[in-house]
């Protein structure tokens, strides 16, 4: 079936049955996981919330620099995603995949003591962060598709990413109490995360379930899955296009960094209120996360995406607009959470009824790899027009980048022939 095929369900009967299981909550397995990242994000936004203000204004990186170092974050080690979900599919062990990736991210944390500041060294512990983002970031997402039916994806990831939504809204909010406590003290603050991310490695090991009740595990005569099976997904045309897609999306992804960097820019704020920045981001995110996974239930999960996109243009219109002050800040921090609260898990619950179950974390690591090496290209990009052509006119080069990578995604995602339809990709 092809994506461009896929029409938004059919409208629920009235009996009460349906509608009660409208009602209900998401399984013990998404809510275990959603507590796991909860805590994970309250320890990686710790980190983010200081990381732009500690490379740029205290070892003076440049745009070009911190670009470089920001792609890394995200996109250097992109194909482990790969090869992580492979594992994960091959020897069916979701869990462990994933309780790797997150032991790494917390070690990570003990090694920005000791790079101290040397460029290169952060560099490499910032990779080691993301490859243990980048090895967890499958298996977990692979386990919420399994842990729930199709047609409830969007609430089951709303209701996660907004849980992990709470750690990100809380991490900055930790890092400015031990920046208040301790002072201008980032060896605090790395510290006091590695705590924290030890934690979310135990409630992993103690709640979250390999399978959930009703998955069936591949039976002892059964064929692992092979790297020929693994990349037969690229020669399916669902697979192939939103992986694609979402690639080009990524490209449009300039990086939290530089939008909060340009906003301390533009209205001058003191050092020690830029990590609420990321609070204010992840507040409208956490409000907005699940009803906009209910709504990508109800109407579709691709517009939901569109409409995602098309707040984070209006973010970076914002950046290079008249509109400065509070409404700025306000507008522009609302506008960016609404963007992470429509596109982060829609995506892939977009992409997982599309996936077979024995591919899943396989086929969710693709898009994801397609996504950060896109973000690793348009980070460095973007910090190279920064720094050749000034900040406001790299941010409406962006914003023009957004509006033709609507376009583009539109024309992969639907066919044709239903371009003029309400029936357009779930």
């Amino acid at each position: 079936m092809y994506l461009s095929t896929v029409s938004r369900p059919a409208a629920d009967p009235p009996e009460s049955g349906p509608r009660r299981r409208r009602l209900a909550m998401v399984s013990g397995n998404v809510v275990a996981l959603g507590t796991v990242s909860l805590i994970t994000d309250v320890s990686a936004e710790m980190v983010a919330a200081v990381l732009p203000l500690y490379l740029v204004l205290g070892l003076q990186l440049s745009p070009v620099a911190f670009g470089v170092l920001d792609g890394v974050h995200t996109g250097a080690t992109a194909l482990l995603r790969v090869v992580g979900g492979y594992a994960a599919d091959r020897f069916q062990r979701r869990k462990l995949i994933a309780g790797l990736g997150y032991t790494l991210s917390a070690v990570a944390k003990l090694g920005l003591l000791l790079a101290g500041r040397s460029v290169p060294a952060i560099g490499a512990v910032i990779a080691v962060d993301r490859l243990g983002k980048g090895v967890r970031s499958a298996p977990r997402d692979a386990l919420i598709t399994l842990s729930t039916p199709p047609e409830a994806l969007g609430r089951a990831f709303g209701v996660h990413r907004a849980m992990d939504s709470v750690g990100a809204f809380l991490g900055p909010l930790a890092a400015f109490a031990v920046l208040l406590v301790v002072g201008q003290s980032y060896d605090a603050v790395f510290v006091t995360s590695f705590c924290i991310a030890a934690l979310a490695v135990v409630v992993l090991v103690l709640f979250v379930r390999e399978r959930s009740p009703g998955e069936v595990a591949d039976g002892p005569n059964e064929p692992k899955v092979s790297v020929r099976e693994a990349l037969g997904l690229f020669r399916g045309g669902p697979a192939r296009r939103l992986v694609l897609a979402a690639a080009m999306l990524g490209l449009a992804t300039i990086g939290d960094g530089f939008v909060y960097l340009l906003l301390q820019r533009r209205e001058d704020l003191g050092l020690r209120w830029f990590p609420l920045l990321a609070v204010g981001t992840s507040l409208a995110y956490l409000l907005l996360a699940a009803p906009l996974g209910v709504l990508a239930d109800r109407i579709g999960r691709l517009p939901v995406v569109i409409g995602g996109y098309t707040a984070l243009g209006a973010t970076y219109l914002l950046l290079a607009g008249p509109v400065d002050g509070w409404p700025l800040i306000v507008l522009t921090l609302t506008l960016y959470g609404a963007f992470y609260a429509a596109t982060d898990g829609v995506l892939i619950a977009l992409a997982g009824p599309v996936l077979p179950a024995r591919l899943r974390t396989t086929g969710i690591a693709l898009v994801q790899t397609g996504q950060a090496l896109a973000y690793l290209v348009s980070s460095v990009l973007f910090g190279l027009a920064w720094q050749a052509f000034g900040p406001e006119t790299a941010i409406r080069a962006a914003a023009v980048a957004v509006a033709g990578v609507l376009v583009l995604t539109l024309l992969l995602l639907v066919s044709p022939s239903r371009l003029n339809t309400r029936k357009v990709l779930r």
